[in-house]
């Protein structure tokens, strides 16, 4: 992640952040206090290599199964006809 600095008054600089180019991608993940497999859509930027970078607030209690590129659209998953099943009795 590169910094650059902008002058504000009096020729003092304070950090900004450079825009960066967002990638949109599908993060699939668990949830630490569930086993619901989970997804969401989410702009990241990506390192110097080309790789996603997830912040840590983002990966905070979660444990990511992938990272797909783009929004895609989950028709099923693992445990979705477990909870509808649940749910009705």
């Amino acid at each position: 992640m590169q910094i650059n600095y902008k002058e504000v008054n009096n020729n003092n600089k304070e950090p900004c952040m450079l825009e960066q180019n967002l990638t949109l991608v599908t993060v699939i993940y668990y949830h630490d206090q569930s086993l619901e497999l989970l997804h969401q859509v989410k702009e990241f930027p990506k390192n110097e290599d080309g790789r996603v970078v997830i912040s840590k607030e983002f990966k905070e209690g979660k444990s990511i199964i992938a990272v797909c590129l783009g929004e895609i659209e989950i028709m099923n998953k693992v445990g979705d006809r477990i909870l509808a099943m649940v749910e009705v009795a």
